[in-house]
């Protein structure tokens, strides 16, 4: 089976080295847990952010086991922390790559960026933001972050602000 279906939110059931190669086309990757499922009952613009992505993985061992409980297991737990640096790790030699990081706080998105650059031996982070707290209910400041990526020459964005902010990215 290619899907699970759990409440209202189809989960891609595939292992992380299949979603690594369907990347290479591109799309959006939302990584589910128990809290976005229940956002996902009450919350309708989190719920009309989900229904743009393009692949939606587990990030959860629960959903893991209410899948299998379901009679339908899921394959393989994806969970963001685990995807980025698997991605990074296997595009490491694909110049065509470039990466803009938008998140963490202060220096955090520099740091990421000089440590992985060190790890993969080329600049496949080419540019990193940290937006200031509530960035998403600003207008002028996220035309500004749009701006700064589009500049940038990245071909991925990797973003990690937390669910309630992220739902605001219109892809």
């Amino acid at each position: 089976m290619n899907e699970v279906q759990l409440f209202n939110v189809t989960i891609d059931n595939i292992t992380m080295y299949q979603l690594l190669k369907k990347l290479k086309f591109g799309g959006a990757v939302f990584t589910p847990n128990v809290d976005h499922l229940i956002k996902l009952q009450k919350n309708l613009d989190f719920y009309d952010a989900y229904q743009k992505a393009d692949y939606i993985v587990c990030d959860s061992k629960i959903v893991m086991y209410a899948s299998k409980f379901l009679g339908v297991p899921i394959r393989e737990k994806i969970s963001g922390s685990d995807l980025f640096p698997d991605f990074y790790n296997y595009y490491r030699d694909d110049e065509d790559i470039k990466i803009f990081l938008l998140g963490g706080i202060g220096e955090v998105g520099y740091t990421a960026q000089y440590n992985i650059n060190s790890k993969v031996g080329r600049n496949i982070i080419i540019a990193t933001h940290s937006p200031s707290m509530g960035f998403e209910k600003n207008e002028k400041e996220c035309q500004s972050i749009v701006e700064l990526i589009n500049r940038s020459g990245a071909t991925v964005l990797a973003i990690g602000v937390g669910a309630p902010q992220a739902r605001n990215v219109d892809f």
